[in-house]
């Protein structure tokens, strides 16, 4: 994930429906996904709550927030039309 285009980073928490997990990191410009330092992967909670805290822990008290359905995929739509809020916490 970590490119040129490193400027433009944000966090993000994305949920999936029927999914008990959700993925903690950084995405780019592009909406690559990455985890909070440079060349290491997202991080996997199995709460929002989880998720949030390990946002906290890494002094990052904002994010991006996306619920993803694999519904939405199987129609044919893009990742773009995913729910998306920005939230503090």
């Amino acid at each position: 994930m970590h490119s040129n285009s490193t400027s433009c980073l944000l966090p993000v928490i994305i949920g999936v429906s029927d999914s008990s997990h959700y993925l903690v990191g950084m995405i780019d410009s592009r909406d690559n996904l990455g985890g909070l330092d440079q060349n290491t992967k997202a991080a996997m909670f199995k709460s929002l709550v989880d998720a949030k805290a390990y946002l906290r822990r890494h002094n990052i008290f904002s994010a991006l927030l996306e619920f993803q359905s694999a519904y939405d995929e199987m129609c044919g739509q893009s990742t773009s039309d995913c729910y998306r809020e920005f939230a503090s916490f």
